[in-house]
């Protein structure tokens, strides 16, 4: 029997006032079903022209300030980002017939933020930061290959890679977030959040 919360939805909505706590409970219980990167997403983001652009990324940390992910900021998405400060999010989660979707303004973290990820990454993924010219044309595979070997000559010490100016990590400070749920006939359930000038959460229905 479909169980239903408070709103007439189903129970796995729950009945909480904040978000970030309905996002942390889907996600750990993506994690439980989905058999890759439960935490893979959707980044759309915006050229200055609005000429969109979409993308997988991964999601490396959730609170209430935001949605953090990491990447070369002169990449597409970087560059992008630079010229409008405004994306979007969409995870989905096909074990579950779940998605959830996120929009909201980008910054960048801290130094200090990002360093921390960046030196808790493996050796070979903190030398391809330096070797990648992410997004740029690439002549051959092999010029990529040489470059991460060049690296890895530059940097032996695999304690003591620094990370490069222009990666960091950007984060997705939400203003509003919408829960999916799949329903037969496609009659789903969503159910969204709004945040107001205040920075209190309202929630409402959606029709499928």
């Amino acid at each position: 029997m479909n169980q239903k919360n408070s709103l007439g939805i189903n129970s796995c909505f729950l009945d909480l006032e904040d978000p970030i706590q309905l996002f942390d409970k889907w996600m750990n219980e993506a994690k439980k079903t989905e058999p890759n990167d439960p935490n893979a997403v959707s980044l759309a983001t915006s050229s200055k022209n609005n000429i969109p652009s979409v993308r997988m990324v991964l999601l490396k940390d959730f609170s209430e300030s935001g949605f953090t992910f990491y990447t070369n900021l002169d990449s597409q998405k970087g560059n992008e980002l630079k010229q409008n400060p405004y994306a979007a999010m969409c995870f989905h989660w096909k074990s579950l017939l779940r998605q959830i979707r996120i929009v909201g303004k980008i910054s960048l973290v801290s130094d200090e933020v990002a360093d921390k990820y960046y030196f808790s990454r493996a050796y070979e993924s903190r030398i391809g930061a330096w070797a990648s010219k992410q997004s740029k044309e690439l002549k051959t595979r092999d010029h990529l290959l040489k470059s991460i070997e060049e690296y890895k000559k530059k940097f032996n010490d695999e304690k003591n890679v620094p990370r490069p100016s222009n990666w960091s990590g950007w984060n997705l400070s939400p203003d509003n977030i919408e829960f999916w749920l799949d329903g037969e006939n496609r009659i789903h359930e969503r159910l969204k959040y709004t945040k107001d000038s205040f920075g209190k959460w309202t929630k409402s229905l959606l029709s499928p």
